[in-house]
């Protein structure tokens, strides 16, 4: 079977795997962008399954299990977003935080290895993070992982971050004295109650082959929550306490990630092509790549936000309330890029008119089938009898007239044998999440340092 988008050269070849010839109109980029992948830390991406080994009796199974997962990540990314949103103090070693829902804090994890000699750990990517943590020994309070607990007795280069240090008052919640762990303590707490305390310290981290020195890590010795059976959290974000912003001058605040089509969810495979994460600007962006300036947001300073203007479904666009997505003063509004939601949530009129015009699309030219719940995959279609089916593009129009067409795996997601659901949802909130079904398959490069993110077309999966 071949599902083809209208209006575009994206094709789908099975049912599982895409070819891209072309992602996305051209629009002016930073000369930045140059050299080779191979010069800088490269990092397979894999899927959380892989990990927990999480297998299902069916796709549909394992698509309720994803989007229970997907709706605890929109609804904590809508509450550490909202305006009247205040990050919790550091309450100290003998706080009870009692922990919630999973908060979904990634769908990809990275291997690396913490220490000297190295000790190899599966790592959460979070793009919306900016502490990179891995559960510690002592072990005071950990929840289950699949790599045993990094030991920072057995490691030549861990050397604690001591309360004098400018690095102890970067973060907010840091304290120093009396605590029973000694030097700087940090904490991290997620919005459903899960939390990652202990102590910051300097260690040297193997990153695809490159070993890099001094990174600052926090040394998780009391964690709660539900962390997909990784060791800890590498945060990607835009703060200076990220790995990106550590980095520095070695990647000069740039990476390029992408994200390999799904292939086989949920059915127990083996799915060692998730894609690929580099640290650094040496990924060449492909020639007709799209550039669009990054966005701000002094409330969330840790996010990558892009402006979106509007979409378009087929060549029209659609009648949207004029600055529905700018972002305001109170800091709602506008695009979270966020790897760790699968489906794109969008305010409810924008929702309502893309399913809409998608419907009216395709009426009468394939059956409708039941969707998977009420909010979320509630557009759905039986494409199980059909060699060939002719579906509408669907594109994002950023500030700066530059527009990204999607191609048809990343519009339609795959819930069960043959039946297809538009991969789009209502936010709750009205905040606004590009997910990581719409960043399939396309090269993407985060270039903080100049203020853009670019989207160019790749094969990775």
């Amino acid at each position: 079977m071949a599902i083809v988008s209208h209006a575009s050269s994206l094709r789908y070849i099975n049912r599982y795997n895409f070819t891209t010839k072309q992602a996305s109109t051209t629009s002016s980029s930073p000369s930045s962008a140059q050299g080779s992948r191979d010069s800088r830390p490269s990092l397979a991406l894999v899927r959380r399954d892989e990990v927990t080994g999480s297998t299902y009796p069916s796709l549909r199974h394992a698509v309720l299990d994803l989007v229970a997962r997907d709706n605890a990540r929109a609804e904590y990314l809508a509450t550490r977003l909202s305006p009247a949103y205040q990050p919790p103090g550091f309450s100290g070693s003998e706080s009870k935080v009692v922990s919630g829902l999973d908060e979904g804090s990634g769908e990809y994890l990275v291997r690396v290895s913490v220490g000297s000699p190295p000790t190899e750990q599966y790592l959460v990517v979070d793009s919306g993070s900016d502490v990179m943590w891995v559960q510690c020994k002592p072990c005071l309070e950990c929840y289950v992982q699949a790599d045993p607990l990094f030991d920072p007795a057995t490691s030549a280069t861990f050397s604690g971050v001591s309360c004098g240090s400018a690095i102890c008052r970067i973060l907010p919640t840091s304290a120093c004295g009396d605590g029973e762990l000694g030097g700087c303590e940090y904490e991290v707490s997620y919005a459903d109650g899960s939390y990652t305390k202990g102590a910051l310290a300097l260690e040297t981290l193997t990153l695809g082959g490159t070993a890099v020195e001094g990174v600052v890590i926090g040394c998780g010795h009391r964690n709660r929550g539900l962390f997909v059976g990784a060791a800890g959290l590498m945060g990607l974000g835009w703060g200076p306490m990220s790995l990106v912003g550590q980095l520095g001058g070695e990647v000069g605040g740039a990476f390029s990630y992408c994200l390999a089509s799904r292939g086989g969810y949920g059915s127990g495979a083996a799915d060692d092509d998730a894609g690929w994460l580099v640290l650094g600007r040496s990924e060449a962006v492909p020639e007709g790549a799209v550039w669009v300036p990054l966005v701000r947001n002094p409330r969330a300073p840790s996010f990558y936000y892009v402006g979106l203007s509007g979409i378009e479904v087929g060549d029209e666009r659609l009648p949207l309330q004029a600055g529905l997505f700018q972002l305001t003063e109170d800091g709602a509004g506008d695009v979270v890029m966020d790897t760790g939601t699968t489906v794109t949530r969008l305010p409810q009129e924008a929702y309502a008119a893309l399913r809409d015009a998608f419907v009216g699309a395709l009426a009468g030219a394939v059956p409708r089938a039941q969707g998977v719940s009420s909010s979320v995959l509630d557009t759905c279609y039986d494409l199980s009898g059909y060699a060939s089916v002719r579906v509408p593009t669907v594109s994002f129009c950023f500030d700066g007239d530059a527009r990204l067409i999607l191609a048809a795996r990343n519009v339609l997601l795959e819930v069960d044998m043959g039946i297809y659901c538009l991969a789009f949802a209502p936010s709750s909130s009205g905040l606004s999440i590009m997910g990581n079904t719409q960043q399939a398959g396309i090269q993407i490069t985060v270039d903080s340092a100049n203020g853009y993110i670019g989207f160019g077309p790749a094969n990775c999966g």
